[in-house]
């Protein structure tokens, strides 16, 4: 396991490798929940729970356990990686067996053979939230200079995963400008209009149907220099 005195190099080299195995933010949330295990002693499980627009997700997992727990919480409506995904802080449950905080999952968990977890906040730009969860079949498996470890490695992960999002948020936006030119084009040609004004018509079409402007743009283009 990593000492906590070389995590910052360590956590460097991590970074380095997700940044080149996550051309999209699905694949920067497989990659984190991998390292997180092999990072994190006390770890033997990992997924990463997202609250978008109140509805809660787990997009990855490593281990089937650990989807399990996150299962658990999204039908019972309480446990540790919800409250970590809102609240903005570390949640550790040391023994499942005795744990009061969310009675309900705590039992159920334990029943699935998980005795400790670990749940750390991770930033996510916007209104979104998220939080990394390690899980163990051991309780008290998570020490403090673990936890340490487990917060240090979320924000790191964190800011990498903002920056394959904000890549990603660009090339969605280059591609979206570049289907609108062509269907600008289109419209110019078919039309006789400047560029303005087929702009212009792209506008009121998308406002006339209630329709993405982008949308409208990729009608136009899928019709063809022939379409109507």
């Amino acid at each position: 396991m990593t000492e906590l005195a070389d995590f910052g190099a360590e956590m460097a080299r991590i970074a380095n490798e997700m940044r080149k195995e996550s051309d999209d933010a699905e694949a920067a949330l497989r990659s984190m929940t991998k390292f997180a295990v092999d990072a994190v002693p006390g770890a033997e499980y990992a997924t990463v729970t997202m609250v978008t627009d109140g509805a809660i997700e787990t997009p990855v997992m490593v281990g089937h356990l650990g989807g399990e727990a996150d299962r658990l919480q999204r039908e019972l409506g309480e446990g540790p990686c919800l409250r970590a995904a809102i609240g903005v802080h570390t949640v550790c449950i040391d023994d499942m067996t005795v744990e009061t905080r969310w009675p309900a999952f705590a039992a159920a968990a334990a029943e699935l053979g998980i005795r400790s977890m670990a749940c750390f906040y991770l930033y996510i730009d916007g209104d979104d939230s998220a939080a990394l969860n390690l899980h163990s079949t051991r309780s008290h498996a998570f020490t403090p200079d673990a936890l340490q470890v487990g917060e240090l490695f979320a924000a790191h992960a964190a800011t990498t995963f903002g920056a394959v999002q904000e890549k990603q948020q660009l090339r969605a936006a280059l591609g979206t400008r570049d289907i609108i030119g062509q269907a600008k084009g289109m419209i110019m040609e078919r039309y006789r209009l400047d560029a303005d004004e087929a702009f212009a018509l792209l506008a009121r079409l998308s406002q006339d149907t209630n329709t993405k402007l982008v949308d409208v743009a990729v009608q136009i283009v899928e019709a063809g220099p022939e379409g109507d």
